[in-house]
């Protein structure tokens, strides 16, 4: 029987794996017309025609309208500012409070600091990670004016759901959609059911265009503050004869002309790699389901696609007899990373920390937390806030990128072959356990 490679034997796998680059000819090319043009940003911080930027930035966001089915795509420098220019164009202010997940980037529940908003966490649903409706709806109170959703891992949130929720108490509904582009609920794109949806299209991303991020919306009102805020909206309110001013203090957050003549030739190649990235997860869930001790997302029904940015497992370690953190060292030991990734592995044990158990949630180290017209009482992001998420990031899930497009057959099989020889020597890690 085979030493495992976490106890000094022959990994499954020594050369790294394949790069994940969708940069090619045509991105060369398209910047290559750019740069000919000397013309690298068109954008002017003023009332004027090039108010929304030039030609390329122009014709990416119509191209992503188009894509999504959408009215309006509005280009933005990060989704991050992208969430921050959202949280600003619905009017959030000073005691506001905003429910938000506590399992995405960080980001996703910073944004409504920005402006004063304070961050209220619902817990997960523990098939979808996405937040659950029974908890936000237990969340609401008076001083709530939105939801910012988030589609985890490229899984569409239950918006039947949200959506009720938001219209029975009067709520903004806002997507982060940074994991996934082109994911669908109930054969609508997500990013377009709520009032704003925000993309991401930094290089971790499926389509990338090194940093930048689009913010879609059907809300021509809602468009116009988003562009405003975008660029220097205070030079812009006056002679365009804006009366709301709220949050209409603008940034700085552009994309260059560069960045948009990529975006159109990566948008064109989203489709694609979507079908691949979906044929290698299909691939792994067939042969990994013959593992009792692992518990995989459902397949989605009723035209909802999910795009898997990452893909998540569940580890139950009442069968393996092993905690998960010790499993996953396991596989990380026989697997490799790959060509372009940073150092970090391609698989590691849950996600990001609940938000919440932060230390700028803990210290409550943000002016909006001491405003006087938030109500002190109400603020609560103790450990055991949400126990869904705690249980999943500290005890049960894990989650691998081994599906990105690029990955051969032979690769996939390398880590079917690890999962297999780990579980086939498990009791080797029961004796690192008893160790430890």
């Amino acid at each position: 029987m085979a030493k495992l490679a976490i106890n000094g034997g022959e990994p499954i796998r020594s050369s790294l794996f394949p790069a994940y680059n969708t940069i090619g000819e045509e991105e060369k090319k398209a910047v290559l017309k750019v740069l000919e043009t000397g013309n690298l940003s068109q954008f002017l911080g003023a009332y004027h025609s090039d108010f929304l930027g030039g030609p390329n930035v122009r014709e990416f966001e119509r191209e992503w309208a188009s894509a999504f089915n959408v009215e309006h795509a509005i280009s933005v420098n990060s989704n991050t500012s992208g969430l921050f220019t959202a949280i600003g164009a619905i009017g959030i202010q000073p005691g506001d409070e905003v429910i938000v997940s506590p399992y995405s980037m960080s980001a996703s529940a910073i944004a409504p600091l920005i402006y004063g908003g304070i961050p209220v966490f619902a817990d997960i649903d523990p098939i979808s990670f996405c937040m659950d409706p029974k908890s936000i709806e237990s969340k609401i109170t008076v001083r709530t004016k939105a939801i910012l959703v988030v589609h985890i891992f490229g899984h569409p949130a239950d918006m039947d759901a949200i959506m009720s929720l938001a219209k029975k108490h009067n709520l903004y509904v806002i997507e982060d959609c940074a994991q996934s582009p082109m994911g669908k609920y109930k054969g609508n794109y997500v990013g377009t059911i709520g009032h704003l949806g925000v993309f991401s299209l930094n290089y971790h991303k499926h389509i990338h265009t090194g940093e930048g991020g689009v913010i879609t919306t059907n809300s021509t009102d809602l468009a116009e503050r988003c562009q405003m805020i975008r660029n220097h909206a205070e030079n812009v309110v006056e002679p365009k004869g804006v009366k709301d001013l709220t949050n209409l203090m603008g940034y700085n957050f552009r994309m260059t002309e560069i960045e948009c003549a990529i975006g159109i030739q990566q948008l064109k190649k989203l489709p694609g790699l979507l079908v691949e990235r979906q044929a290698n997860v299909e691939d792994l869930n067939r042969q990994l389901s013959t593992f009792p001790i692992l518990g995989l997302q459902p397949e989605l029904i009723d035209g909802s696609v999910h795009t898997y940015y990452i893909h998540p497992i569940k580890f139950n370690k009442d069968l393996a007899g092993v905690h998960r953190d010790v499993f996953v060292n396991a596989l990380k030991a026989e697997l490799p990373s790959a060509i372009l990734r940073e150092t970090a592995p391609l698989i590691g044990a849950g996600y990001v920390k609940p938000l919440y158990l932060q230390s700028i949630y803990q210290e409550r180290a943000a002016w909006a937390f001491g405003h006087q017209s938030v109500d002190q009482s109400t603020l609560n992001y103790e450990k055991g806030l949400c126990p869904i998420v705690e249980h999943m990031h500290f005890e049960a899930l894990f989650t691998h990128e081994f599906m990105r497009p690029g990955m051969t057959k032979s690769d996939i099989q390398d880590v079917i072959n690890a999962f297999e020889k780990v579980f086939d020597n498990i009791d080797e890690l029961e004796k690192i356990e008893t160790n430890a």
